[in-house]
């Protein structure tokens, strides 16, 4: 089966074509893992800079204007007509209620053009099972953080569609931190790599910047605070804050956030007694975030996986495979191509399977 993915949640137009095998009275062997054909991407990171952030009408906007041309570029690059593709999947929710309205309507009128099913995914689900696009994919069951624009969280993950919430931010996420702190030093939009690279030329023990929450006794996330921190320094520092002064801040700001993430997400591994880490989301690509993970991971005897650096950030490939992976585990079917809708506001617990349900069918490793 080929699956077209269209991912248009924010402010990034994907689209992938992802080919997977599915449960058939002619298919004895175990499934393989869904393969990525081809995958394309526009960010639209330039236009939105000059605003300091998001706009949602322009998002919209692009999303119309590149989302039929990476359509084509993907097919091209896969080699595949369009009248190939058996199946369209494109991100419900959570997002922009307009940019997810353009994925939706380019892939309901596919699928009704075509006379094939389409799909609607949760976009963090994408986010979750993306690294089983890599060379070394996880097997479950595993603990997922997930690091991804406004959201920060544990998830307990037994199978496609079993999904346990452990614990989530209860105001900024990482991310926002990121980019608000990014903001307060004065790099501009997007914020999050802009502060990672001023943090390489400083001393992350510079600054003692508070760990909100870090000593709960949960796996509850707070950075509201880090920021407010951040905001304290700069006005500390004044107006004529150094070049020096602002790397040292990035990097004690960076230390303090990838600090609160390392260790809830190994009190996460200890309190469910897995020995497996995913990690995805935009957050997820920080190099200082694997290397503190991968250490800690590696005294506890555990293992870390994250996915490919180009699929950490929003892309389409991530949703193709979130709805094989779907298809393949019996958990969700299709839907008529007339019937569609979006959930800007949609948490990824409330797609979760019942856990006392039969196991899905599950093929050999990664699955």
């Amino acid at each position: 089966m080929l699956i077209l993915g269209i991912e248009s949640s924010c402010d990034e137009t994907g689209v992938a074509l992802v080919q997977a095998d599915m449960p058939g009275a002619t298919l004895s062997a175990p499934l393989a893992a869904p393969r990525l054909l081809a995958h394309a991407l526009h960010s639209q990171v330039q236009m939105h800079e000059a605003f300091g952030g998001v706009v949602p009408e322009l998002a919209s906007r692009d999303h119309i204007r590149r989302v039929l041309p990476l359509t084509r570029q993907v097919l091209q690059q896969a080699n595949q007509p369009l009248d190939a593709v058996d199946l369209v999947a494109f991100t419900q929710g959570p997002g922009l209620a307009g940019a997810l309205l353009v994925g939706a309507g380019v892939s309901v009128a596919l699928g009704a053009s075509l006379g094939v099913p389409v799909l609607g995914v949760h976009h963090l689900e994408g986010h979750l099972l993306s690294p089983f696009l890599g060379a070394n994919p996880p097997m479950f069951p595993f603990v997922a953080l997930l690091v991804s624009g406004g959201h920060t969280q544990l998830m307990r993950v037994d199978a496609v569609g079993r999904y346990a919430l452990l614990g989530e931010t209860v105001d900024d996420a990482a991310g926002e931190a990121f980019d608000k702190s990014a903001k307060l030093l004065g790099l501009g939009y997007p914020g999050g790599p802009a502060l990672a690279r001023l943090a390489e030329r400083g001393n992350p023990q510079a600054f003692k910047l508070p760990r909100p929450l870090l000593h709960s006794g949960d796996l509850d996330f707070s950075f509201a605070g880090l920021k407010t921190a951040v905001l304290t320094q700069v006005h500390r520092a004044g107006p004529d804050i150094t070049d020096a002064v602002r790397a040292d801040l990035a990097a004690s700001t960076q230390a303090a956030i990838v600090d609160v993430l390392s260790r809830k997400a190994l009190a996460a591994l200890a309190q469910t007694g897995l020995r497996r880490l995913v990690v995805s989301g935009g957050v997820g690509a920080n190099r200082q975030l694997r290397s503190a993970l991968d250490a800690a991971a590696h005294k506890v005897g555990c293992e870390v996986y994250y996915p490919e650096l180009a699929l950490c950030t929003d892309n389409g490939a991530m949703i193709a495979l979130a709805a094989a992976m779907r298809l393949q585990a019996g958990v969700q079917a299709p839907i008529h191509p007339s019937d569609f809708s979006v959930r800007p506001r949609w948490p990824l617990e409330a797609i979760a399977v019942d856990s006392t349900a039969a196991a899905p069918r599950l093929g050999a490793p990664p699955y």
